[in-house]
């Protein structure tokens, strides 16, 4: 095995490898107290936390079609930061970045679920990939600018939608330089097809609602065919309440009466009263029923409905629930 000597020095003294990292923080410490990072950073937060984009003037600019603020704004942080890795080719990178054969995410200042983000597509990397068969739509706000490269993408919105299926509307759309777009990521998805060699965008996204799901639809008909909770803290709890079904803890209804009662995700409290239902008829039921009498609740009808449905197949339930049906 052939080891270059700088790697081999690196295994009895790391200390060059500390001070370039070190380096790295220090270079990212100053864009951050510098004027331009102070007030991205101070931008992001409010941005985060609702404000309007129109009301933040530097993350607006940056994605004005007119404004050559972009290049300014990504010159003075990552010129600094591509001259260290030129001089310390070993050292790596202090963003925080994702990367596969066909894309690259390097997050360039964030807020929660709030991040501004560098956004790479390869060319060869996603022609090696199978043509889309679905659209996903999550709860977000999506701003994003084309830096540079070209794609062939499909806009798709929904319509009319129901618990099983949605109406699907599909836009062929050409990106470009300079092409600014905003997304309701709810009702609105990108999907790319082709792009000739690379695309690189400049992405703003934001979280609009913490307990809505993910949804995706079959691009031919439109079917759901995959719902997931919208935030990782959720789809660790439907994870958990779907096992004490499967173990069969009886003794765990209670709590998923008192989860399905909470406000919260729908898909989550919707799956607990599942799961309680089925290891506790009585005490489901009973929360199934006290669910379709609140008119104001989400899942005041799918609770009324399965209540109706239930009795029709269970008579013996009436007993059980003093709520008229």
């Amino acid at each position: 095995m052939l080891i270059r000597p700088e790697l081999q020095a690196l295994r009895s003294d790391d200390a060059p490898q500390r001070s370039a990292q070190d380096s790295f923080r220090r270079l990212l410490e100053a864009w951050r107290a510098a004027p331009s990072g102070a007030a991205a950073e101070a931008e992001l937060t409010r941005f985060h936390h609702g404000a309007p984009l129109a009301d933040l003037p530097l993350l607006a600019d940056l994605f004005c079609p007119d404004s050559e603020q972009w290049r300014r704004f990504l010159d003075s942080l990552l010129c600094p930061l591509l001259s260290q890795i030129a001089a310390q080719p070993l050292s790596q990178s202090p963003l925080r970045y994702v990367t596969n054969d066909a894309f690259t995410s390097l997050v360039l200042a964030r807020c929660g679920t709030t991040a501004l983000t560098l956004h790479y597509v390869s060319g060869i990397g996603l022609a090696t990939r199978p043509a889309p068969l679905s659209a996903s739509f999550l709860p977000t706000e999506t701003w994003e600018r084309v830096l540079a490269g070209t794609a062939q993408a499909t806009q798709v919105s929904t319509g009319q939608v129901s618990p099983e299926r949605a109406e699907l509307v599909q836009t062929p759309c050409r990106l470009g330089p300079g092409h600014v777009q905003c997304r309701h990521g709810q009702r609105e998805a990108l999907i790319l097809h082709a792009v000739p060699t690379s695309l690189v965008q400049l992405r703003l996204q934001r979280r609009t609602s913490m307990t809505s799901p993910m949804r995706e639809y079959r691009l031919s008909d439109g079917h759901l065919i995959h719902q997931a909770a919208g935030t990782p803290r959720d789809s660790r709890l439907e994870l958990t309440v779907n096992l004490l079904g499967r173990m069969k803890r009886r003794d765990a209804a209670p709590m998923l009466a008192a989860m399905a009662q909470e406000l919260g995700s729908d898909t989550l409290r919707w799956q607990a009263l599942r799961e309680c239902l089925a290891l506790d008829t009585e005490t489901g039921f009973r929360n199934l029923c006290a669910l379709a009498e609140k008119a104001d609740d989400p899942l005041h009808r799918p609770a009324a409905a399965l209540r109706q449905k239930l009795l029709q197949l269970h008579p013996e339930l009436n007993g059980m629930c003093p709520c008229p049906a």
